[in-house]
């Protein structure tokens, strides 16, 4: 089953609808029609919920290495701008697939399949990405979600009231991006005080907030009044904050991956936030979002 025909979802308590193209989702509403999701306006930015592989953010200069071979690839990869077959569609759960081809291996070279399950489970959406290695040699990648949560949610509550708390205390340094998309080797104070990040546009005014020792395994955000959202991201050991000043969307990105560091020029293998499959195996990542009362 293929095409470009967006795939519904529908739950008790929530509804959605899945792009084929790079099996994005593209809708998340309540029962009362009421959008969670960021509705992708092109003049603002026009992602919704891309996924992120096999890399996630830039490369430095545009490239990397992978023995003694370059190839390049842009920001956040390739697969959000593929389209993926529909294997599954029942009325609470897609499953679709990307698989290595022709084109693919021209800038990653490896027989690679990615498939991402989504369900709709009452009030929690829930997806499974799984990186499987179809090859016969050990298989370097990365992979990240980036949903565009609406800010503020359409419950009531003012922009400036909105908040993400942290499941635990978050100490630890956080990191940022330069003006090319690559870390930075300085560490910046922690913005959250008592568990909670006060969420402002000057937060976002050097793009992301990079939590990369984050302790979390999930995070709730909202306003002080009005029904919440709590994300969950058991796999993914970086989470990644940003939007773009003023914007009426918050990505909340957990990853499994991170951009280069400044100055990076390592092989791919040994790339920060890089996961490597072995041959006839996979790696799942999950996310939820669950849709808690006011």
């Amino acid at each position: 089953m293929n095409g470009s025909t967006w795939i519904p979802l529908q739950s008790s308590d929530l509804i959605a609808e899945i792009d084929p193209l790079g099996a994005q989702l593209s809708v998340l509403r309540d029962r009362g029609g009421r959008d969670l999701l960021w509705d992708g306006d092109p003049g603002v930015w026009k992602g919704r919920a891309p996924l992120l592989f096999p890399i996630v953010g830039a490369l430095a200069g545009g490239s990397y290495r992978l023995g003694s071979k370059t190839y390049r690839l842009p920001r956040h990869g390739f697969a959000r701008g593929r389209q993926f077959a529909v294997t599954t569609s029942t009325r609470t759960t897609a499953v679709f697939e990307l698989a290595a081809d022709k084109e693919s291996f021209e800038v990653y070279p490896f027989r690679f399949a990615l498939e991402v399950r989504f369900e709709l489970d009452g009030p929690t959406f829930s997806v499974t990405a799984t990186v499987r290695n179809n090859g016969d040699q050990s298989m370097p990648a990365s992979f990240g979600y980036h949903p565009a949560l609406r800010w503020p949610l359409p419950f009531g509550g003012e922009r400036s009231r909105h908040v993400i708390e942290f499941e635990r205390d978050e100490p630890a340094p956080i990191r940022r991006l330069d003006a090319d998309g690559l870390v930075t080797p300085v560490a910046h104070a922690t913005p959250i005080s008592n568990r909670r990040l006060v969420l402002a546009d000057s937060l976002f005014q050097d793009d992301a907030v990079i939590f990369d020792q984050i302790r979390s395994r999930s995070v709730i955000y909202g306003a002080d009044v009005g029904p919440r959202l709590r994300m969950s991201y058991p796999d993914a050991p970086y989470l990644g904050i940003w939007t773009k000043p003023g914007a009426p969307f918050i990505c909340i990105e957990p990853w499994h991956g991170l951009a280069d560091p400044e100055g990076f020029s390592g092989d791919f293998s040994a790339k920060p936030g890089v996961f490597v499959v072995s041959p006839d195996a996979d790696v799942a990542i999950k996310m939820s979002i669950t849709l808690l009362a006011g």
